[in-house]
């Protein structure tokens, strides 16, 4: 019996020593694990499932290696889990890491783009330096200043007050049908020359758009914009989201 207590407490010593180095590991959270839980956030909410080690090294432009290094002190911080064959997958924690710097990173972009006037193709990349470094306090502060926007000019939405996201009830324009229409919603902002393609043609979130006519093979999609027809290139169309017109 003596030996059962002490093999339970042990046991009990074990895991209470994990979680409280988990905590202090959280504590200390860097840039780059932030990074990764916004990566991992992304890549899980388009896919609905666990982020592979290989997914997240494209996305990152990282080496798979120097990904499964950064996974594994992560596990240990209590934010992500690995699920046999199906990838990571962010734990509450995780994800309330991931949602803090997105709402930072958005509200920043929102900021940039109307206190300076500066244009949707710069302003991510700032966002990406400063939403390490600014408060809940200050986020706050720019979040009443703009009126509670609750999208950045991408058109991504930004997490709310309680961290939430609404659903995401878009698909992309590349799957639309010729003589479909739809509202541009959202561009992805990993790509600044998409950006500027899209604003030297007046496309931006909220303007209806009508298929006229795709190629196959990743081919251009040619859109109508009112009384305008562009080409918009497969990744780009790929990049795209639209909602029903």
């Amino acid at each position: 019996m003596d030996v059962e207590r002490n093999a339970q407490r042990k046991g009990e010593e074990t895991t209470h020593g994990h979680e409280r180095r988990g905590r202090e590991l959280l504590g200390r959270r860097t840039e780059a694990v932030e990074d990764y839980a916004k990566a991992i956030f992304s890549l899980q909410r388009r896919g609905n499932r666990g982020v592979s080690t290989n997914a997240l090294a494209e996305h990152l432009g990282l080496s798979p290696g120097a990904v499964s290094g950064m996974l594994k002190r992560m596990d240990e911080m209590h934010l992500v889990v690995h699920e046999r064959y199906h990838g990571v997958r962010l734990t509450a924690a995780g994800e309330k890491v991931a949602l803090e710097v997105l709402r930072h990173h958005r509200l920043i972009e929102a900021y940039l783009a109307e206190a300076f006037g500066m244009s949707w193709d710069r302003v991510h990349a700032e966002a990406e330096v400063l939403e390490h470094y600014i408060s809940d306090e200050l986020g706050e502060l720019i979040a009443e200043a703009l009126g509670d926007p609750e999208r950045d000019p991408h058109g991504d939405p930004i997490p709310d007050r309680q961290l939430t996201l609404p659903q995401d009830e878009t698909r992309a324009l590349v799957e639309l049908e010729p003589g479909e229409s739809g509202v541009f919603t959202v561009v992805s902002d990993r790509d600044s020359s998409m950006l500027r393609y899209l604003a030297e043609r007046d496309i931006c979130p909220g303007v209806e758009l009508e298929v006229e006519d795709k190629q196959p093979f990743e081919g251009p999609v040619l859109v109508r914009v009112g009384d305008q027809v562009h080409s918009l290139g497969g990744a780009l169309a790929r990049s795209m989201r639209v909602s029903p017109a």
